[in-house]
């Protein structure tokens, strides 16, 4: 029978052989700790600011001629002249066309003439009417001769009454050249209305501009025959006869912005404008990077439209070298007030999760803060923040996604500042 092997004899041989199997378990556990740690995630940081900005809405509208003119003919004619060129710029009070005016010309000189021979006859009437008041002194002072001498018994009654009878007829004579004398002041008043008739008539021949503005394309050519109170778009209906616009002018300068908001917007802009007149910020869409062209809200319309509850607005804005044309599309924000100290970040920094909006603020030790944030309106690159931040907290702008709550962060200067540096 084997004798029983008794192990404790050798005691050294477990230890030795368990302690560097321990000390092996708590190396590897080390090692794993140290191989979690998140390295500093590189970002790009930039200072809150604060400084005062505009609140406003944004829309888009379309500018409008503030006016337009349609030149056309007061009287009938033939164009035998045309003073401006297509597109050109007219001044109010330029000569734009000449219609014949020898016809008109012609009724002149008849009015003329007529009142020359009315004038001459109402003095024809008026040396008549001397005449006769004449000879009616001298009927009545025979009549109040003869009646004394009647009285006296000296002449016969048939006498007295005889130059009774001449003295009617006298007197008679007298109404009947005051008559001729009224007649010929009527005919003078016609003749001298027939002149200014005919002066007008004359002056519509030479057609001027009303306005200052731009002239489009004329519609009608030399030799075209046009004719007042009429309708026609070519020259083709004015060489028929046809009557119809010559020519339309728009004034530019200033020019009207139109453009609608919401009825919920509404009464925002109704306080704003007690409280003084409103601004407006016009811009082309394809030169966004110019700077707005500032004009005043002009034109609040009297009712909302029913289809869209939106409300028709306008502004009227200066439009010096003609930057923007008639019928075209413009990107209009209307001021409405400001805020002052408002605190501004980069539109890059705010972040959205499933709670709302938030950034990441830098703190002392270099580690990075998330702060839930209320956004406001966009300033060009910047965005108005509400509450969560301060004016000079630095907020993370670029790199948030390396970034987790609390953990560390390296700053990293951009890639356009280092060219420069090193430029």
């Amino acid at each position: 029978m084997r004798a029983p092997v008794i192990l404790h004899h050798r005691p050294w041989f477990f230890l030795a052989a368990i302690v560097p199997l321990v000390a092996a378990t708590a190396c590897v556990k080390n090692t794993a700790q140290q191989s979690f740690e998140r390295p500093p995630a590189p970002v790009q940081v930039a200072k809150a600011i604060a400084q005062d900005v505009p609140t406003y809405l944004d829309a888009i509208g379309k500018t409008v001629a503030r006016e337009v003119v349609s030149i056309q003919p007061q009287v009938s004619g033939r164009i035998i002249k045309i003073h401006f060129a297509d597109g050109s710029n007219i001044k109010k009070g330029s000569l734009l066309f000449t219609i014949d005016p020898r016809p008109f010309e012609a009724s002149l000189k008849q009015a003329q003439a007529n009142l020359s021979k009315s004038v001459a006859l109402k003095k024809q009437a008026e040396a008549n009417l001397a005449r006769e008041i004449a000879q009616a002194k001298w009927g009545l002072a025979q009549v109040e001769r003869y009646r004394t001498l009647l009285e006296q018994g000296v002449v016969a009654r048939e006498q007295y009454e005889q130059l009774r009878a001449n003295y009617d007829s006298l007197k008679a004579n007298v109404e009947a050249a005051r008559a001729a004398v009224r007649s010929a002041d009527e005919a003078i008043k016609v003749d001298s209305a027939t002149i200014e008739s005919a002066k007008v008539q004359l002056g519509y021949c030479f057609i001027s501009s009303p306005i200052d503005g731009r002239a489009g394309q004329r519609l009608v050519d030399i030799g075209n025959v046009v004719n007042p109170g009429g309708s026609g778009s070519n020259s083709t209906d004015a060489a028929a006869g046809g009557s119809h616009s010559l020519l339309v002018i728009e004034r530019l300068d200033p020019i009207y912005a139109d453009f609608t908001i919401s009825q919920n917007n509404l009464s925002a802009v109704q306080q704003q404008m007690r409280a003084g007149t409103l601004t407006a910020e016009v811009r082309l869409p394809d030169n966004p990077e110019e700077p707005p062209v500032v004009g005043q809200l002009t034109f609040i319309d009297n009712a909302v439209q029913d289809a869209t509850g939106q409300i028709n607005l306008r502004a009227t804005i200066p439009n010096i070298g003609h930057r923007f044309w008639p019928g075209r599309f413009v990107n209009i924000r209307l001021v409405l007030s400001t805020i002052r100290d408002a605190v501004l970040v980069p539109a890059s920094a705010p972040q959205i999760s499933a709670t709302g909006s938030y950034v990441y603020v830098l703190k002392e030790d270099s580690t990075a803060e998330q702060r839930s944030v209320t956004l406001g309106q966009r300033q060009g690159d910047l965005v108005v923040i509400e509450n969560g931040v301060q004016a000079g907290e630095q907020i993370v702008t670029i790199g948030q996604l390396g970034v987790t709550p609390g953990g560390k962060v390296v700053i990293e200067q951009p890639s356009n500042a280092g060219n420069a540096a090193t430029r």
